[in-house]
């Protein structure tokens, strides 16, 4: 049997949406990127939203819309994708990581205020794997010494912990709409954010920073532009938000697919001899967006290795990035700077998780994970 690690979930009717922007006249930001918006800050319930054409512009024009730059410090964590540290860099500012709680992989709150110097200006939590941080806490800690806070939602549309949703105590929040996503537009992201200042700075940015974009320039009346901010080309155009669209009706009844696949994984697996796995907590509604499981350090790679020969597909959702070439040599974090980020980036495996997934392959997923577990 052959398991794919991911499969999207892409129907007629996202393709019947794409054919009729490609069958207009207006293929790039228009009114279907502004439907898009109003429905996602609708579902998030968020008081705006902005369509861009991924997290990781997300993240950098988050930053940049709180006026984050050169000579100021942002503090992270060390176990995520790399975007999350290169959007501050691409800022111009200076990540600073603190090690992650070794039940969740999630940033340690414990550890956040040690690092806090004159320079930081923000915190950048990651919800990894879709498990929320603590909100409250770090929302707390950030008040306590004027900071801002972007929360890397990229794995948690749907998450919510201690009754918070993602963004709620935030100044913003941003999502991947990348291939793998719980909904997708092959590349994608958004920001979330109830300060109409912060979104109409991001929508400027995202677009070179001129005054209008190309559906105010040519629909109507034809006015001049002006150049306000020297900005990017960050913007979502029609055809991704109509892939997008349809595919918010079907956000919670997938994610209620994800749910089941990750129980029976959890029933089967958890317990077992040399497997192990975040745990999650009792007081949030998980995203389920990545199934991992840590084995033993020395023998990961041969269980991916031999995984993959049975057909199973797998990734590795994430080494610590303090160990990652160029980030060594600019910031020279080497092993054992990171001590439980480093543990769980080396022990990490990825299995199969989407809607489409069948309980038989769920099954020889399970099956073959304890067969290599055991003989390895």
């Amino acid at each position: 049997m052959k398991v794919d690690f991911f499969r999207h979930n892409i129907g007629n009717q996202e393709k019947e949406a794409v054919s009729r922007v490609l069958d207009s006249i207006f293929l790039t930001t228009g009114r279907d990127v502004k439907a898009f918006e109003l429905a996602l800050a609708e579902y998030a319930g968020a008081s705006y939203a902005v369509g861009l054409t991924s997290c990781t512009a997300a993240l950098h024009l988050s930053l940049l819309a709180l006026g984050i730059g050169p000579g100021d410090e942002v503090i992270t964590t060390p176990m995520t994708f790399v975007a999350t540290t290169t959007a501050i860099i691409h800022a111009g500012a200076t990540p600073v990581w603190v090690d992650v709680e070794g039940t969740t992989g999630n940033m340690n709150a414990e550890l956040i205020e040690q690092a806090i110097t004159e320079k930081t200006r923000a915190i950048l939590p990651v919800h990894l794997y879709g498990q929320m941080c603590d909100m409250r806490r770090i929302r707390a800690i950030a008040d306590r010494h004027d900071l801002c806070v972007i929360e890397d939602a990229a794995h948690a549309l749907e998450s919510s912990r201690d009754g918070v949703r993602v963004g709620e105590l935030a100044d913003m929040a941003c999502f991947s709409f990348y291939a793998t996503k719980s909904i997708t537009s092959a590349e994608g992201g958004a920001v979330i954010t109830n300060s109409m200042k912060y979104a109409d700075i991001i929508k400027n940015l995202r677009l070179h920073g001129i005054s209008k974009d190309a559906a105010d320039r040519y629909t109507g009346k034809y006015e001049h532009w002006d150049l306000l901010r020297i900005g990017w080309k960050y913007n979502m155009d029609n055809v991704q938000a109509a892939m997008l669209l349809p595919q918010m009706v079907n956000v919670e009844s997938n994610w209620e697919k994800r749910k089941k696949i990750c129980h029976q994984y959890r029933t089967a697996l958890e317990g077992r001899s040399g497997l192990e796995g975040p745990s999650w907590s009792s007081n949030l509604k998980h995203g389920h967006h990545l199934y991992t499981v840590w084995v033993d350090p020395g023998r990961r790679d041969m269980i991916i290795e031999e995984l993959q020969r049975r057909g199973i597909g797998v990734a590795v959702n994430y080494r610590s990035i303090n160990l990652l070439s160029a980030l060594i040599d600019r910031y020279g974090k080497s092993r054992g700077s990171f001590p439980v980020s480093e543990r769980i980036g080396d022990s990490t495996i990825s299995l199969p998780l989407y809607p489409r997934l069948t309980d038989c392959e769920v099954e020889y997923v399970i099956e073959n994970v304890c067969q290599i577990v055991k003989s390895l």
